[in-house]
């Protein structure tokens, strides 16, 4: 076995290792709406009172949470808001979760992609070509437009043939409006009984229109090909 394969195995049993003891101790307990509400004023003491701490302690476990495709993006999205405010929130929230995504992103393309470009490579030809050639828009859409978890999005994408600065803008991009809308709603969370309370079907139309303005360079593409 290559030094390679070693690192890559000891890289995946950590990460494994961290989501089963996620599980076992049954940490999502404390990432629910309910939670955050019933620790609001305490997540705002500890805030006044340690700014450069607590600020530091939510990105890091925010980005954790989404590196390990854990669940919990919404209530850490949500806390921002409540702790920090709206822009601070948008701030913090934004961050983390972009850089989340990105380790995300890096660690199954260095684990996962040699394997699955060697195995499915010719397979998997067209649809590379397309993304090389139009991944922004495609990614721009999937981030705006909520048919795909968040996380499965960050491992798909990963193993394509997307340039790693494309998927850094196109997730900067995708997430932003999202993150807006749930960071304003944590900041007025005492208002806020359910997730539908947050993304109500105003706003995830919303959202799917931006989506389809993302995919109009796209559609023109494919017409004027179609022409030729």
């Amino acid at each position: 076995m290559s030094l390679m394969a070693v690192k890559k195995l000891l890289i995946l049993a950590v990460m494994m290792l961290a989501v089963l003891l996620f599980f076992y101790f049954d940490i999502s307990r404390f990432l629910t709406l309910e939670a955050l509400k019933a620790n609001r004023l305490a997540l705002q003491h500890y805030y006044e009172n340690h700014r450069l701490a607590a600020s530091a302690l939510y990105i890091l476990l925010y980005v954790v949470q989404t590196t390990l495709s854990l669940p919990g993006a919404l209530v850490f999205t949500l806390a921002g808001g409540v702790i920090f405010g709206l822009g601070f929130g948008i701030i913090y929230a934004v961050v983390s979760s972009v850089s989340g995504s990105v380790l995300a992103f890096l660690l199954t393309r260095y684990l996962f992609k040699d394997y699955v470009q060697g195995r499915f490579g010719a397979r998997l030809a067209t649809l590379n070509r397309e993304i090389s050639e139009r991944g922004f828009n495609y990614l721009l859409f999937l981030r705006l437009v909520p048919l795909f978890p968040f996380f499965l999005i960050n491992l798909a994408c990963a193993l394509t043939a997307i340039p790693l600065r494309t998927y850094f803008t196109a997730t900067m991009i995708g997430v932003l409006p999202a993150a807006v809308v749930i960071v304003n709603a944590g900041a007025a969370i005492a208002t806020v009984e359910a997730a539908s309370d947050i993304l109500s079907p105003r706003v995830l139309w919303s959202f799917a229109l931006l989506g389809l303005f993302a995919m109009i360079p796209v559609i023109v593409g494919k017409f004027k090909s179609a022409r030729k």
